[in-house]
């Protein structure tokens, strides 16, 4: 028979024991942006706060290149595009019709950036096209998941944010809907965010090319054709929020001035809302970045993150890991 001592203590242990008490984000260092997002979190989702909102709208959307997963020294996508590009010109030389795909063709990142925006464009439609929805999304799961990254050594799956993770799934078991809003290709997302982050195909909102459906031997599919008619970047991603999910999302993450139209959608809401930047600062375990560059650039945000209450992650210093993989 338990005495009161014991009772007490069995009672102790198993509160200690209890998982509402385990740490949601155990890769997070202890810190002010690591409680800012717990009582963000604790607050709307209290029914005795005055911030309490419901879990239908409980919307939250996170960029993904240099968010969820990294994006140097080109987009993923990018590089995936170069390795088709290579193969498909080893088959016909002459589809290296431009300075840029020559260039991507012979793996000059410099080259291909060079052409800007219209290069990439370029290089996405070559590669991209010609195909239907499904084989790509085939392609683009077998080359993430079994190609490795030029400078880590990782696969390109694996070079996921753990900490990210952790807070998709924090965010999951308190009722949110997690949705990628992203300027990458709406297809190769999809080909991997449910194994990569535990969001459906469905929760992704991404740039799209022409698709079309059509009769191919005997049966109706969906053809990629290149182009590009709908670019969910910059003041798209809002766009791209009403026309996939139709609610104003109350926590947003992302990385760079391409997500500061969406952070600035969240926010400028009635109700409450969160607006979280990850800021690359961490040269020696990922890469370090800001101001200047051809990706990831992060100059308004920065200037204006404090003044709009946003949030700024130092990734040496608010993350104690950084991949999803341990290396």
């Amino acid at each position: 028979m338990f005495s009161p001592k014991n009772t007490v203590f069995m009672a102790v242990f198993a509160a200690l024991a209890s998982p509402t008490l385990a740490d949601p984000l155990p890769s997070w260092n202890d810190g002010a942006t690591k409680t800012a997002i717990i009582d963000f979190v604790e607050n709307v989702t209290d029914p005795a706060s005055d911030k309490f909102l419901p879990e239908e709208d409980r919307i939250a959307t996170f960029d993904n290149d240099g968010t969820l997963w990294a994006e140097q020294p080109l987009y993923f996508q990018g590089l995936f595009a170069l390795d088709v590009l290579k193969k498909k010109a080893a088959a016909d030389p002459s589809i290296l019709s431009s300075d840029v795909l020559k260039a991507a063709s012979s793996g000059d990142l410099k080259g291909v950036m060079a052409g800007g925006t219209a290069g990439l464009l370029e290089l996405l439609n070559v590669s991209h096209s010609g195909m239907t929805v499904d084989q790509f999304q085939s392609d683009a799961h077998e080359w993430l998941t079994t190609t490795t990254h030029p400078t880590s050594g990782m696969h390109y799956v694996d070079m996921t944010y753990q900490p990210m993770l952790e807070l998709l799934s924090y965010l999951r078991d308190e009722g949110f809907s997690t949705y990628i809003v992203s300027g990458g290709g709406i297809d190769f997302i999809r080909a991997i965010s449910d194994k990569a982050y535990g969001i459906p195909p469905q929760q992704v909102v991404g740039t799209e090319g022409t698709t079309k459906y059509e009769e191919v031997d005997g049966k109706m599919v969906l053809m990629k054709h290149g182009g590009l008619t709908f670019y969910d970047d910059k003041e798209g991603k809002p766009v791209g929020i009403a026309r996939h999910i139709g609610k104003r999302p109350i926590f947003v993450g992302g990385n760079s001035d391409g997500d500061f139209a969406m952070l600035e959608y969240a926010t400028s809401g009635d109700g409450p809302a969160f607006g979280l930047i990850v800021h690359h600062t961490d040269a020696d375990r990922e890469f370090a970045y800001d101001r200047e560059g051809h990706i990831g650039v992060l100059d308004r945000g920065l200037d204006e993150a404090a003044a709009r209450g946003w949030h700024l992650v130092d990734m040496k210093n608010d993350w104690a890991r950084i991949w999803s993989v341990n290396k």
